[in-house]
């Protein structure tokens, strides 16, 4: 991003502290540094603060009203090509830039997760589905569908191949890295008009009755019942790098207990946070890894 946030423009008040100059300094939460700016950024927009707490509770009583919709016509309604063009039209129309970066960031830096997972799990080898958008128009592919099916069909493949050999999930020997990017993820600048001015979590709340609507209802309870497979990901992920606590960032948990979709939005928040925070473990590991083996350039930006 270019724009250099509020909270860093302005001079530190002692008797007036900025609340996101406090959380942007604190570094007790690994997270990229892109991303930490772009996050805090769209959270103290005039968007969060004002149109937010209109729209969370209309979304929520919306969705309601589609599931009764639902039970009249279950699946006449659907229909992901549509779903996906509304999407598309709507992040290049209004969506503030900071919020589309972190969409695109979350599908580039979810499949690196996934890719890592596969290739560094003792015993197995499989292949992945890597979601990489580098512009608006990759959302038409069915890209939030995928993304949620593609993580489904990972957590069900390893897990096959573990309990078809006797195995339980462990590393490798030797980690390897090499699909983690340590740096910002490459992809089209994103649209700066006047009208781009939603945050990421007003349109998440905005989204989610549209996909409710546009979906079947199995795959719109799917994408829900998705966010908390956070837990079970940030579990492989501390069983490969040894590092459990870090399971403490992952606030979406338990899978076998399906939570309300009415709380999807706000929870789908959490789960991009939770990428961001696994991920940015990742890259700290990468790092690692790199100078004990003598290797300077870290910074790969791929």
């Amino acid at each position: 991003m270019t724009h250099t946030p509020s909270f860093l423009r302005r001079p530190h008040d002692r008797a007036d502290p900025d609340p996101w100059l406090a959380i942007y300094l604190d570094q007790s939460i690994p997270i990229a540094e892109e991303c930490k700016r772009a996050w805090l950024a769209d959270c103290g927009s005039r968007s969060r603060q004002f149109l937010l707490p209109v729209v969370r509770p209309l979304a929520r009583a919306t969705i309601v009203l589609f599931q009764l919709v639902r039970t009249v016509v279950p699946d006449h309604l659907s229909s992901p090509r549509v779903l996906h063009r509304m999407l598309e039209w709507n992040m290049r129309t209004w969506l503030s830039p900071h919020a589309n970066t972190l969409i695109f960031r979350h599908f580039h830096l979810g499949s690196e997760i996934l890719q890592f997972i596969a290739a560094n799990t003792r015993g197995i080898s499989m292949s992945t589905n890597p979601l990489k958008p580098v512009s608006l128009r990759d959302v038409r592919d069915d890209l939030y569908l995928k993304h949620d099916i593609n993580l489904f069909n990972f957590v069900i493949g390893i897990n096959t191949l573990l309990k078809e050999r006797g195995l339980e999930l462990a590393p490798v020997d030797e980690l390897d890295f090499s699909c983690i990017t340590d740096g910002p993820p490459k992809f089209e600048e994103m649209p700066d008009r006047w009208t781009n001015f939603i945050d990421l979590q007003t349109a998440i709340e905005l989204y989610t009755p549209m996909y409710q609507l546009f979906l079947t209802d199995n795959d719109f309870w799917r994408a829900s019942t998705s966010l908390q497979l956070d837990e079970t990901i940030g579990i492989y992920v501390a069983r490969i790098v040894g590092t459990p606590e870090t399971l403490a960032l992952i606030n979406n948990r338990h899978p076998m207990v399906p939570m309300s979709t009415l709380r999807a939005g706000f929870r789908l928040v959490l789960h991009g946070l939770a990428t961001e925070t696994q991920h940015a473990i990742l890259v700290r590991h990468k790092r690692q890894h790199q100078r004990a083996a003598g290797v300077t350039n870290i910074g790969d930006g791929a």
